[in-house]
């Protein structure tokens, strides 16, 4: 059976207060392109449903479709959905401000993927991880241009580097011609060894001189920011990839005076544990590992490469070689470690790895170059026709003036009405690109001149902006998603503001409710214990002779605590407090008269010490408060449902609900 259902970003607001819908019939007079249903009057499209139940839902080949059962429920959840919807609307919170900058802020993100720039960040991005496959060693001479360099200064620096590309490949040592021409500091120690590197750890061009050359070739020289390069690629390498390790953390307790040195003796006794021969490492790490995420799967951490742990701990990880190696103790932020090798894998899929490499594209020239591409596909699709005369008179005219005084001088020169560009048919004039000047609070440092620099943004702005039109007027996905977000953002804002907040704030209504169903919240029968599960077995004599015998008491389990902790930490694990007793898995299995006993479970001997017992009974609000802000916000959302489906009629059209099943089932 498929469990196909609505999209997370509605159903993490559903699921929880799930609650059946009683419906009308739609008029069977209605056409074969009339609406799914109908809220207050209000209709709901059948594509809706679809994209909402079929969005990263995909069935396999074979597999069954979605019965009809699990329709209705999901029908029943999309009416409840659209219901909220429909009151944040009526209750105008779909134009407050806040709303507003948090659906712009949304449309940023959700547009991104539809758009022309994204396609060609995808091939760069393809190129970077293909390149990442490979670490690569080289060594390199830079030239630097003199500061204010003229042409003739950038030609003879050039000839400088065509002259020991040719020493080199005449069979000079690039290493020693470093340190006698190389302009990079760093040229001095290393002679020019810049060890290895990978993709997106130089620039650009520097980086695709390198990938291009094989072992012992040399390239021509290469320009960056920095100058020309000479290049000598020495080696290039599968990269290492990836690690995986378990580990064992004892944390350390920042409000014991002592709490460095009880950890130190711990983790130490935890590691001659590790060193016997029949010790089985997940039962050490299931015992002692004070990391709840994941002290219950082995100690074992997710995969990792370089620069994704904090440094003693990665250190550690890439230090150990052999499969099931483990280290000695070491000391992080979160406490001490104890590491075993688990396994080691090449660099991770690009899936995984594609937003870490966007992000580090967007940083370098590729951008510039991007973006280059992106301006000139959107000027063909949008028939961008620019008035060169116009904008080379503009430039001569303005391309000194500031930005302060670049409305003054298009007054004063009668630029105004000049027009700069159109597109689509539409023109754009001069005192277009003034009023975008105005409204954007930056001031641009540009070497191309002002107008140059305020005209590119001009018309990248224009150029984006009827691409987003374009996108909202002709793609369905992105119109349905667009939906989804904004209809996700109102629905959340009156959960908010009508059962969430009003649950959690509301202390009186609480107490209220708590009364009227205070047989939901009662204690089962407790007694106060104190429980020692033994670790060590050649401890238990030392453990029955403090313990045997003693009434339970704070001083007892202080006095018998303090006599373990500090030279023999993993001999005892404790629990203590006033405990329901029918379901514990230890006391449960106790004979509540007797106050010293000892009880196997779960494959250990406990030593249990048994005082009071409390008779079952009601609890007291502040113990269940949690619990009762959960139930009273389910009760006010199920209250809330039924007065919307009272205020706003649903009447659901039959045969377009058939339609919606049967391609759902497609």
């Amino acid at each position: 059976m498929t469990n196909r259902t609505i999209s997370a970003l509605i159903l993490t607001l559903l699921l929880a207060f799930e609650s059946s819908v009683s419906v009308m019939a739609f008029d069977q007079s209605l056409g074969q392109d009339d609406p799914l249903l109908s809220i207050g009057g209000k209709p709901v499209d059948k594509d809706e449903l679809i994209y909402l139940l079929s969005k990263g839902n995909k069935s396999e080949p074979g597999t069954p479709g979605m019965s009809r059962d699990e329709f209705d429920e999901n029908l029943d959840l999309f009416i409840n959905y659209k219901l909220k919807v429909r009151e944040a609307e009526a209750q105008g919170l779909d134009q407050s401000e806040e709303f507003l900058q948090e659906f712009e802020s949304f449309r940023e993100n959700l547009k991104a993927p539809f758009l022309i720039r994204n396609s060609l960040e995808e091939g760069e991005l393809r190129k970077a991880y293909s390149r990442m496959q490979e670490i690569v060693r080289a060594s390199h001479i830079l030239l630097q241009f003199p500061p204010n360099a003229t042409q003739e200064d950038s030609l003879i620096v050039l000839r400088m580097a065509l002259k020991i590309e040719d020493e080199i490949k005449a069979g000079g040592s690039i290493n020693e011609l470093a340190v006698k021409y190389s302009d990079d500091p760093s040229a001095q120690v290393n002679k020019g060894d810049l060890g290895y590197f990978t993709a997106l750890q130089m620039v650009q061009p520097f980086e695709d001189a390198a990938f291009s050359l094989q072992p012992g070739q040399v390239s021509d020289p290469v320009l960056t920011n920095f100058g020309y390069h000479i290049i000598n690629v020495k080696d290039r390498q599968p990269n290492p990839g990836q690690v995986r390790v378990s580990h064992i953390l004892v944390r350390i307790d920042e409000n014991s005076p002592n709490g460095e040195d009880l950890a130190k003796r711990k983790v130490a006794d935890i590691y001659t544990e590790i060193q016997k021969e029949n010790t089985v490492w997940e039962e050490i790490v299931k015992t002692y590992s004070e990391d709840p995420s994941s002290s219950q799967k082995s100690g074992m951490l997710p995969w990792f490469s370089v620069g994704a742990m904090i440094p003693e701990f990665e250190m550690a990880a890439f230090s150990l070689t052999e499969l099931g190696e483990v280290s000695p103790p070491i000391r992080t932020r979160y406490g001490y470690h104890i590491l075993r090798l688990e396994d080691k894998k090449p660099i991770d899929s690009f899936e995984s790895m594609e937003e870490s490499i966007r992000s580090r594209i967007l940083r370098d020239s590729r951008s510039t170059m991007i973006q280059s591409q992106v301006m000139a596909i959107q000027k063909s699709r949008y028939n961008f026709k620019e008035n060169e005369a116009t904008i080379n008179k503009l430039r001569a005219e303005l391309n000194t003036t500031s930005k302060s005084e670049f409305a003054q001088e298009m007054k004063e020169k009668d630029l105004g009405t000049d027009q700069l560009f159109s597109l689509n048919g539409k023109s754009y004039i001069a005192q277009d690109l003034v009023d975008y000047m105005t409204e954007q609070e930056i001031a641009l440092r540009s070497t191309d001149g002002m107008f140059d620099a305020w005209y590119d943004r001009f018309a990248a702005s224009v150029l984006n902006d009827a691409e987003e039109a374009d996108l909202e007027a002709t793609n369905k996905e992105y119109q349905m998603l667009l939906k989804e977000y904004r209809d996700g953002i109102l629905l959340f804002s009156l959960m908010n503001e009508e059962v969430w907040q009003k649950g959690l704030m509301d202390s009186v209504a609480q107490r209220a409710f708590f009364n009227k169903n205070i047989q939901e919240y009662q204690w089962k029968g407790r007694v106060n214990a104190y429980i020692v599960k033994v670790l060590d077995m050649t401890q238990l004599d030392a453990a029955k002779k403090m313990l045997e015998g003693k009434a339970l008491s704070e001083e007892l389990i202080a006095t018998f605590e303090n006599s373990y902790q500090p030279s023999n930490s993993l001999a005892f694990q404790t629990e203590t407090g006033n405990l329901e007793y029918s379901e514990h898995p230890v006391l449960s299995e106790a004979d509540l008269d007797k106050n010293y006993q000892e009880i196997e479970a779960n494959g250990h001997l406990h030593i249990v010490i048994l005082g009071e017992k409390t008779s079952p009974g009601p609890r007291k609000f502040e113990e269940t408060r949690g619990l009762v802000i959960r139930d009273y916000q389910e009760y006010l959302d199920k209250n809330l449902v039924e007065t919307l489906r009272k205020k706003y009629p649903i009447k659901i059209n039959p045969k377009a609900k058939e339609e919606t099943f049967i391609a759902l089932n497609q």
